[in-house]
């Protein structure tokens, strides 16, 4: 299980405002290529965003499905990137010395990325994780996807 944490100076309101636009995925989630589509509903339990991951020519199509929501304190979602594994990944937001303590736990997904996911991979998915909430936190505070 990796976990990382990060403060964010917005409301939780506004954090979740920047979850619940799945077109930002592309922009804050590292390893995330493009969002190719979202159910209107995103991201209501069981709606699905679409998307392409991987680098450079090593690119998959797959999605990611909510699991839980509870706006704008928790949004669990089950990525997938199959073959390569799919994770359980839980935002916890919570708030804060006047902002948003926001809290992402990544877990394996399934049987078989466990075996994948593990003591050894943790380090780099914490790694790969801390970034992606520094993605977050700028397009909370900015509203701007890219910069």
């Amino acid at each position: 299980m990796a976990t990382n944490h990060i403060q964010i100076q917005v409301s939780p309101g506004e954090v979740f405002a920047a979850l619940a636009n799945a077109a930002n995925y592309g922009d804050w989630v590292v390893g995330s290529d493009v969002i190719r589509d979202a159910d209107p509903e995103w991201p209501k339990v069981g709606s699905r965003f679409h998307h392409r991951v991987g680098v450079g020519p090593l690119k998959l199509n797959d999605h990611t499905e909510v699991l839980d929501v509870d706006p704008p304190h928790r949004l669990v979602m089950h990525a997938r990137a199959r073959p390569l594994g799919t994770a359980e990944v839980s935002m916890q937001l919570t708030e804060r010395d006047g902002g948003t303590l926001v809290t992402m736990t990544e877990t394996a997904g399934d049987r078989l990325s466990r075996l994948m996911l593990n003591r050894l991979t943790d380090p780099l998915i914490r790694l790969r994780n801390a970034e992606s909430l520094r993605r977050l936190k700028r397009i909370a505070e900015t509203g701007v996807a890219k910069p």
